[in-house]
């Protein structure tokens, strides 16, 4: 039971949203506010909320990855500020955004190249222009994003993930020796786990060449995994290439089994290709690889090596924490 709502609570989604807000609307009881999207000829598009909202505590989903249409996450992007102006222009009350996954989220610095865009600070400004007061995101791949809204307009609201994945780790009997982070960025969320799983942690040092996107030159080990099962724990894998020059780099060192965990399995071409390479070397070698991607990117008929942790019920628990003011940094520390 909601104890103290700020405003009755009407869920939204987009149509490329629709599979993940299903989900978090049946963990909380509650049917989605019915929508419709269109489509023009031209490639212009349009959603109309088709309920009162007036007054209401709004929640709006689009995933702006997603293998459910043809469209690019610029075009569900579009669609999901034409949502949030409509619930603004219809009354609402408060307005939400949830977008599993943050676009523009790896474009958040100049690297080095001045005469480029900060996407992810352009795409914050578009948010809070539309009307959107809070972005509510999942392991965002820079924490300093959030310092690209103006708090007097809207704020970002980043959900993690690491408790309720080593929770769901160990109840999967996925255990490990070893934890290790494909990047000195990441450590310290791969700290963080391999605090929660007593393991011990190692870290890969990449060296990127920034004008050739998704590739890494080299990368070296800082720590020891020999003869050891890893845990090799990352936000984003796209086109898993730098993935498996770590998983390359891990087996030369001696490592044993390998699982791979990320918070957002965007798996672009040719990444099923190579990962599925990376199984058969496993099978040829008699080692276990498995790879465990989260549902803020859903993908069917996977194959057995392939693994979904769902966080349609902690988002649903998020939802209902913001709706009656409470603590959405307790849901972080707490197991479900």
């Amino acid at each position: 039971m909601r104890t103290n709502p700020r405003a009755p609570i009407a869920l939204i989604t987009c149509e490329s949203g629709r599979e993940f807000a299903e989900a978090v609307a049946q963990h909380m009881q509650l049917d989605l506010v019915p929508t419709t999207e269109s489509w023009f000829a031209c490639g212009e598009g349009k959603l109309e909320i088709r309920a009162n909202v007036r007054g209401h505590d709004v929640y709006i989903f689009q995933s702006p990855i997603s293998n459910q249409d043809d469209l690019s996450v610029y075009d569900r992007f579009i669609m999901l500020l034409h949502a949030i102006e409509a619930a603004a222009l219809s009354d609402a009350q408060y307005i939400t955004a949830i977008t599993p996954y943050y676009p523009g989220a790896r474009q958040d610095k100049r690297k080095g190249r001045n005469r480029e865009g900060i996407s992810a600070g352009l795409f914050a400004r578009m948010l809070q222009c539309a009307g959107a007061d809070r972005v509510l995101s999942v392991e965002i791949h820079n924490d300093a994003i959030a310092g690209m809204f103006n708090p007097a307009m809207a704020h970002l609201e980043n959900v993690f993930l690491t408790r309720h994945l080593v929770q769901w780790l160990t109840e999967q009997g996925f255990g490990c020796d070893v934890v290790v982070s494909p990047d000195v960025g990441y450590l310290e969320r791969a700290r963080a786990y391999a605090e929660e799983l007593t393991a011990d942690l190692a870290a890969l040092s990449k060296e990127r060449d920034y004008s050739k996107p998704n590739q890494v030159s080299r990368s070296t080990l800082i720590g020891n995994v020999e003869a050891k099962n890893v845990l090799l724990v990352d936000d984003i894998v796209d086109s898993a290439g730098s993935v498996v020059a770590a998983i390359n780099e891990l087996k030369q060192h001696g490592a044993k089994d390998i699982i791979v965990a990320c918070s957002h399995a965007i798996m672009s071409a040719p990444a099923w290709e190579r990962l599925t390479a990376v199984h058969q070397q496993a099978m040829e070698e008699n080692w276990n690889f498995t790879f465990i991607g989260t549902s803020t990117v859903t993908h069917n008929n996977t194959p057995d090596w392939y693994h979904t942790f769902e966080i349609d019920n902690l988002m649903a628990t998020i939802i209902e924490k913001i709706n009656s003011r409470g603590s959405v940094t307790q849901v972080h520390q707490d197991r479900q």
